[in-house]
């Protein structure tokens, strides 16, 4: 401001020391009052860097805390134990006729001709082929006329016993001589009744060049052709002149292994399938059982009854069959559910509060991904898959998020 405003207001002038003095002092104050407000927002900024960095060490130190707390627990898995149902069997089978018998002849000759070929069903009593026996029909005939020339002979001893017996009356002959004509009409009898015999037995033999069928079937095998020599010990060279098999019903043989031997029993039905024959099923039945153990095979020898009006099934066919058994009143459990130690074996079981308690059991047969339990748990107990070595009882342990899952559907879909 200047002198001549500074007169014109009426206000003194300032020497210029004085004002400059007075600048100075301002600028002073202005710069002091700058550094004060510097100075309170740098402490401000100080003071929230530590508030953060101290919210921030804390919630590290929560999360840690939780991360720690929840990787302390052990998660597992449990599984329930199911009832045992009903089980099927499968074992493989060879079809057999019911009844299979090689036809040979008892008389000895020549094949005179066949009427019945294989795959011919014949019925019980029919014709199957003649043969020619002419030396069996030579020995019937010396044996008939030896018959005929024994029968006189005894005629002869007769008359002479009567005539000696007259004899004997009137005391011309002594009681020994006619003791001997009595004796030679014994001996007559005698010679008659194995002269009988003897003709009996060679027609009887003469009735075998007749060979027919014993039973119903159908011929599965021709072994001769018309004039083959026919032995009568067995057939053609000590074969059987046919095989004759009854094909209603069948026979199938099952080897049942010994840990399944007491749950077959007479009377159950079984199902028999060939693989040639897709979609198709047969129903059969449990005949009987051996009844014992084979040493070296460590199984039951067990006959199923086959029906088989149609003639589908073949005998000799390869078949499976399958053996429905008797559910048993055990527990299944999985595998891997069984702890195996020092003590036996047991299985781990957690209650609803994660509480682990081992329990001793004892097991049954191996069906492969269960194993059946005879006593030691109950159906509603949870149990601990595929559990640790050093698991103990008092152990916590928590359900995995999975099972626990799982579990809640599964009571979802059980409750009404």
């Amino acid at each position: 401001m200047t002198e001549q405003r500074h007169a014109g207001l009426g206000i003194q002038a300032m020497p210029a020391e004085a004002n400059d003095e007075h600048g100075e002092l301002l600028k002073r104050r202005a710069i002091a009052r700058r550094s004060k407000l510097l100075a309170l927002i740098v402490l401000v900024l100080l003071g929230l860097g530590a508030g953060r960095t101290i919210f921030t060490r804390i919630a590290s130190a929560k999360a840690l805390e939780a991360s720690t707390e929840e990787h302390a627990k052990t998660y597992v898995q449990t599984a329930t134990p199911t009832a045992a149902g009903t089980q099927a069997l499968a074992l493989p089978g060879t079809l057999q006729g019911y009844v299979q018998a090689p036809i040979s002849a008892r008389s000895a000759g020549y094949l005179k001709r066949w009427t019945k070929d294989i795959g011919s069903r014949v019925q019980q009593g029919e014709l199957l082929a003649e043969i020619e026996t002419p030396e069996i029909d030579q020995q019937l005939s010396q044996a008939v006329a030896a018959r005929q020339q024994t029968a006189a002979s005894l005629e002869l001893a007769q008359s002479t016993v009567t005539r000696w017996e007259g004899l004997r009356q009137k005391d011309v002959v002594s009681q020994q001589e006619l003791d001997e004509r009595r004796s030679a009409v014994t001996q007559g009898k005698a010679n008659v009744a194995a002269a009988d015999a003897n003709v009996q037995r060679l027609r009887q033999l003469e009735g075998f060049k007749r060979v027919v069928a014993p039973f119903a079937g159908v011929i599965t095998r021709r072994n001769v052709d018309v004039g083959d020599l026919i032995d009568g010990a067995g057939g053609a060279g000590g074969r059987p002149l046919f095989l004759l098999t009854q094909t209603d019903p069948l026979r199938v043989y099952v080897n049942v292994p010994q840990s399944y031997a007491n749950l077959v029993k007479p009377g159950q039905q079984v199902i028999v399938t060939q693989s040639e024959l897709r979609g198709q099923s047969f129903k059969g039945e449990v005949a009987r059982t051996a009844a014992s153990i084979d040493t070296a095979t460590r199984t039951m020898q067990v006959e199923v009854t086959l029906p088989n009006k149609d003639g589908t099934l073949l005998p000799g066919a390869y078949v499976n069959v399958s053996l429905p058994l008797q559910a048993a009143r055990t527990l299944l459990v999985p595998a891997n559910a069984l702890l195996f130690r020092a003590e036996g074996t047991s299985v781990a079981s957690v209650d609803p509060q994660g509480h682990v308690q081992i329990k001793q059991v004892n097991v049954g047969r191996n069906l492969g991904q269960t194993v059946e339990v005879l006593d030691g748990v109950a159906p509603s107990d949870r149990l601990v898959l595929n559990p640790s070595d050093s698991i103990a009882n008092g152990d916590v342990v928590a359900f995995a998020p999975e099972a626990q899952a799982s579990g809640a559907k599964g009571a979802a879909k059980g409750s009404p």
